[in-house]
């Protein structure tokens, strides 16, 4: 088939070159600046494109391109992690639409951070669909190709990315051979109803601060959620900013009296802090962009994490 890429992420360039390998013929490359989290960058696919020897474009508003989009014979797009809204008058120039990879189990967890938030709602399995893009719309469109990944409390973020990072090229090789085969093919179509959607809003550094008084189990959530490769949830150690990398539930049936965030422990490896309800025990955090163990900064019962 040709196509056209449009979107970010290492996952995105993975699956580029996939399809290239693959016998596809990639007609143009569209990307916008890239998120921190991004190991791929702009500059990235724009030497990817150089390699390929095609055509590309970058800016985060689509539809300034629309027009020189025109001249291309293309058969369907394939996308991910875009940073602007894709309207009609684009999705309109390819025969078999635009295909998207979305990390939520449409209709629920529609639009951003959808697996950050997934987690932290104590959700059994995260979705994955490729669905063909409607104009104007955020994740909406006729689902193509799903996939699930089981989790648990322990779930970090980065697993789920590495998941998708080996599920999504695959998915988008099956959905283009369910679409050449059967141009209509549709595994599911979406609810229009909103009361049968789940939208998700944009999540921001400064979430990741942990609120001690909350149970272990909201508070590692929290931690796994905000974990690599985003900045990670953080708190505070005599006002300096703490890091908190890797932690687990301490499993003990002390009764307790301390105020949450008191450091209740110090072992060789990890320390145990009091939360709300519960204990967890850290076993990595970063200072000042050094990763180590927590033992090697605190070392003393009397020391508390605040949230200033």
């Amino acid at each position: 088939m040709n196509i056209g890429i449009i979107g970010r992420s290492e996952i995105l360039y993975d699956t580029a070159i996939k399809l290239h390998e693959e016998g596809h013929s990639i007609k143009y490359i569209i990307t916008s600046k890239e998120a921190p989290e991004y190991r791929k960058k702009s500059e990235d696919f724009r030497t990817l494109a150089k390699n390929l020897n095609i055509d590309f474009f970058f800016g985060s508003n689509i539809a300034l391109f629309a027009d020189q989009l025109k001249k291309y014979s293309v058969d369907i797009g394939v996308s991910m992690n875009y940073s602007g809204i894709i309207p009609e008058t684009v999705t309109s120039l390819f025969p078999l639409g635009i295909l998207n990879a979305h990390g939520g189990d449409l209709p629920m967890y529609r639009g951003n951070a959808c697996q950050a938030w997934a987690i932290l709602n104590g959700e059994d399995k995260i979705g994955l669909c490729i669905h063909r893009m409607i104009g104007g719309e955020l994740d909406n469109g006729d689902i193509i190709q799903r996939d699930y990944y089981h989790i648990d409390i322990n779930t970090r973020i980065g697993d789920v990315w590495v998941w998708m990072q080996n599920t999504i090229p695959e998915l988008f090789m099956t959905s283009l051979v369910e679409l050449k085969t059967d141009p209509n093919f549709i595994l599911q179509t979406q609810s229009k109803l909103e009361s049968e959607a789940l939208r998700c809003y944009p999540r921001k550094p400064e979430d990741g601060k942990i609120i001690w008084e909350k149970d272990c189990e909201d508070v590692l959530r929290l931690i796994n959620a905000s974990s690599e490769p985003y900045q990670g949830a953080f708190s505070y150690l005599n006002e300096k900013k703490i890091i908190i990398l890797r932690a687990e539930i301490l499993k003990s049936n002390e009764v307790f009296c301390a105020i949450p965030g008191q450091i209740t422990a110090i072992c060789k490896d990890s320390v145990n802090v009091a939360c709300g309800r519960g204990k967890i025990k850290i076993n990595k955090i970063k200072y000042e962009n050094k990763e180590m163990k927590p033992s090697e900064l605190i070392n003393s019962v009397r020391m508390r994490f605040c949230s200033l």
